[in-house]
């Protein structure tokens, strides 16, 4: 007896043990012993587990203590007379979430807690357990949907499916389960804000989830999980409007003034919400949201802002949560038309939102365009609600001072405030734009620009582009209307230019292509504009306009970056595809909707280069297009992420196989392709990326046609830009791209041949030493493939210069042999450039 009570003890001490897998041995264990006890000390043994869950003991005793009752239970060895008890612990284990710092621990309590209950199923009869049904029901249908942890959550589900199979008296265990489900607990913003809509419709469980959600997650340590609750409560309040009204609301009014952070945040976005859908309710009767909230509740409401400014919380880190918090208590309210126009408390809010969007650069990074968001969409509805006059017209206090001060902002030295009130104006109502249309315009304008003391304010120039299509939108089109009104024939021209050339913003910093994000909303804006004007007045869409907006955006479509390239084939796409009606001036409509018929383009995944660049290559065939796409195809082919450099390589070959035999299309495209090089002259973001790209085609024999004319005019015009791109550059990038360019026009015959190689010689005695190995190279294989260059008596010779000298030995020694070289292939000597005389 001895040795059973100091085994029992042993392993009741491995029930709280720190590793798991000794708490699982240990209840496995407690509950093989514990079949071989009499009834009584078996009892015993339950009541010591029991002990396990004293909120003095930690998680791991929690933890043991589920696995031992579940083994207990699964055994039978739960007498009926004690689920009254276990069940008390259970619950409490089913809702365990201890906060340990930044996070909390708990979810293997709760994951062996479901365990528990998942043995009750098995363990007894349906009347033993049907006190405790409602209880275990709405615990298990809570964790199912309720949990943060995605494990509990599948845990409670096949929990409630066991007890719905074998047991047969959870209410609606059917209709719960069918939506329910392993797979579709899953995703947890379904889970809070679909799921839960369903099952509150049996109203054995309302209740019981939206006291959950009161008591433990408004409050709870991670964000996300306060704010899908605030939004759960807000789907939940039409089952039960009175119930959230009567007891619901007064509960979260005093958590709004908690010293806690988490519940107060979690109780001012509950109380957005809830109020917001109290008022769509009461709005489908034409009542005012004041039927549901007495004058208590709205008073409440009202002194939030004043209470959290007086204690000063919105400074800090906690003050940012406050902020957002608040800002989303601003919208909500001034959509549920809150009896407060004219108060003191509307001064109040807009200053709360300014100075939010004045101090977004103190925010953290990470919460930064989630307060900003919060703020415009708080000032939108404030605006709307309380900003205009009932017979329509705008207060004119609001409106001598809101658009002036924003606009003043817009020169901000710091980005995030240009960011802030760019999309601050963005998102203000037509009846306040009226009459400073093109202020508002100009400022915008200004911001997208880029000079060089803001040269890195990409996000400035990208939230100025969304706030110009937001205002076109807002105050809409009139072809002959006044321009401090409405957009119209005069001010069109202006969104245009400023949209069109922020799509050449190629601004990069330590973040990489920031000018990126400034394209990406450029063409948004561009394809939004567009599609607006063609509904109303399509004679505002100029033909030149058209056809340079299509051009971009295919240029864009053939570049690099995997996510923008995509962004621009589905605006290419949609103006193309536009029918209502068609977008007017499309260049080449009838071939573009033959390359890409709609049926067929809607499942090309334009995220993978192997799917984009054989689609967009095909633009090469339409004159209009082919300067853009190949400006775009050259930075994709000389880039550096291999799948990309692959595929675009791949693709614009196969373009040049099939006009190999057409000489005038092979003209034109080489001319354009000189074009490009031309216009791009010392521009190091594409001109390098263009001579990796002419290496590839002079290597690959696509200008073979040309080789049979002397000094065609191709060659001796890129050789020509060639010099001018290396011309005293030291980028030895650029350099060595040049190199195998040159080498490669060595195929063409006359004397630019001559000149090629008297610029390759000119390298091979640079001052970089690693330019001169690397040209020794390139000449050793350009001499090998073209073995006409040499005299077959000298070849030996000039390869033994080539491989055997030390071209990074001095200057002078290998300039010597160097010039042995010119000898021997009949080229001048290369002659040093003296230095004018001082004064002369």
């Amino acid at each position: 007896m001895v040795c059973v009570l100091l085994l029992a003890e042993q392993l009741l001490t491995g029930l709280k043990d720190k590793d798991t897998v000794v708490r699982w041995s240990a209840a496995k264990g407690i509950g093989r012993m514990a079949g071989r006890l009499p009834r009584e000390l078996a009892d015993d043994v339950v009541g010591s587990v029991l002990d396990c869950f004293s909120f003095q003991e930690t998680d791991k005793a929690w933890h043991g203590g589920c696995l031992a009752l579940a083994e207990l239970g699964r055994r039978g060895l739960l007498l009926p007379s004690r689920l009254s008890e276990v069940v008390t612990v259970i619950l409490k284990a089913l809702t365990y979430d201890e906060k340990r710092g930044a996070c909390s621990v708990g979810a293997n309590v709760r994951d062996a807690a479901c365990y528990v209950c998942w043995a009750f199923a098995r363990a007894y009869e349906p009347q033993e357990l049907t006190p405790f049904v409602t209880a275990i029901s709405s615990a298990l249908v809570i964790a199912a949907i309720f949990d943060r942890n995605v494990n509990c959550r599948r845990a409670a589900s096949a929990a409630f499916q066991e007890n719905v199979g074998r047991q047969g008296t959870f209410p609606h265990g059917i209709d719960i389960l069918t939506t329910a489900d392993y797979f579709a607990v899953g995703n947890i913003s379904n889970c809070f804000l679909v799921i839960s809509v369903f099952i509150a419709g049996f109203q054995e469980y309302t209740k019981p989830m939206i006291d959950h959600l009161v008591s433990m997650k408004i409050n709870h340590w991670d964000g996300a999980i306060r704010e899908l609750s605030a939004k759960a409560l807000h789907n939940l309040t039409p089952q039960v409007p009175e119930y959230m009204a009567s007891h619901v609301f007064p509960a979260l009014l005093l958590m709004t003034l908690s010293s806690d952070l988490h519940t107060r945040h979690g109780a001012i976005l509950s109380c957005a919400e809830i109020t917001y859908a109290l008022y769509k309710l009461v709005s489908q009767s034409n009542r005012p949201v004041t039927d549901y909230l007495d004058e208590k509740a709205v008073q409440s409401l009202k002194q939030i802002h004043q209470q959290l400014y007086d204690r000063h919380l919105y400074r800090g880190l906690g003050g940012e949560l406050m902020r957002q918090a608040v800002c989303i208590l601003i919208k909500n309210l001034s959509l549920s038309r809150m009896p407060f126009k004219g108060d003191t408390v509307i001064d109040g809010w807009q200053w709360l939102i300014d100075d939010t969007l004045r101090s977004l650069h103190l925010v953290s990074s990470h919460s930064r365009q989630q307060i900003k968001e919060a703020a415009v969409s708080a000032l939108a509805a404030l605006c709307n609600e309380y900003y205009m006059k009932e017979a329509g017209e705008t207060d004119v206090t609001i409106e001598r001072e809101l658009i002036p001060q924003y606009l003043a902002e817009l020169q901000s030295p710091e980005e995030m405030t240009r960011c802030g009130f760019s999309s601050a104006l963005g998102a203000l109502p037509g009846f306040l734009l009226r009459g400073h249309l093109q202020q508002v315009l100009t400022g915008l304008r200004t911001v997208t620009r880029t000079s060089p003391k803001d040269v890195s304010f990409a996000e400035a120039r990208r939230d100025g582009l969304k706030a110009i299509s937001r205002v076109c939108q807002t105050v809409g089109v009139k072809a002959e209307g006044p321009p401090d009104e409405v957009m119209c024939r005069e001010n069109i021209s202006e969104v245009y230019t400023a949209l069109l050339d922020c799509m050449n913003d190629y601004t990069t910093d330590s973040r990489g292509d920031v000018g990126a994000w400034v394209r990406e909303a450029a063409m948004t804006s561009l394809m939004d504009l567009i599609l607006l004007l063609a509904r109303t007045e399509p004679q505002l869409i100029e033909a030149h306009i058209c056809e340079r907006v299509m051009c971009c955006v295919a240029q864009q479509a053939s570049e690099k970056i995997d996510r923008f390239r995509a962004h621009a084939a589905q605006v290419f796409l949609t103006l193309l595809h536009f029918d209502s009606p068609p977008i007017p001036h499309v260049p080449h409509r009838r071939e573009l909707e033959s390359l890409f018929p709609r049926s067929d383009v809607a499942s090309v995944n334009w995220n993978a280069p192997s799917q984009a660049f054989p689609l967009i290559t095909q633009l090469l065939e339409l004159p209009t297009y082919r300067y853009h796409v190949l400006l775009g195809l050259a930075v994709s082919v000389g880039g550096l992420t291999a799948s990309t450099v692959r595929y675009s390589t791949q693709s614009l070959f196969e373009y040049m196989k099939r006009i190999q035999k057409d000489a005038q299309l092979l003209e034109s495209f080489s001319g354009t392709l000189l074009k490009v090089f031309e216009d791009n002259l010392l521009n190091d973001r594409v001109s390098v990326s263009l001579l990796k790209m002419l290496d590839q085609l002079l290597s690959n024999g696509c200008f073979d046609i040309f080789t049979a004319e002397e000094n065609h005019p191709f060659c001796v015009k890129l050789l020509t830009l060639c010099k001018e791109e290396i011309r005293k550059s030291k980028d030895v990038q650029k350099l060595r791209a040049s190199i195998a360019v040159l080498c490669g026009m060595v195929q063409f015959n006359g004397d630019v041949r001559q000149k090629v190689l008297l610029q390759l010689f000119i390298l091979l005695g640079h001052p970089f030493p690693v330019i001169r190995k690397a040209t020794a190279s390139q000449l050793y294989e350009m001499v090998l493939t073209y073995s006409d260059l040499v005299d077959a008596g000298m070849l030996d010779e000039v390869m033994s210069v080539l491989s055997d000298t030390a071209w990074d030995a001095e200057l002078p020694v290998v300039r010597g042999q160097r010039n042995h070289l010119c000898d021997l292939l009949g080229v001048p000597r290369p002659q040093l450039a003296t230095k004018p005389a001082p004064g002369s």
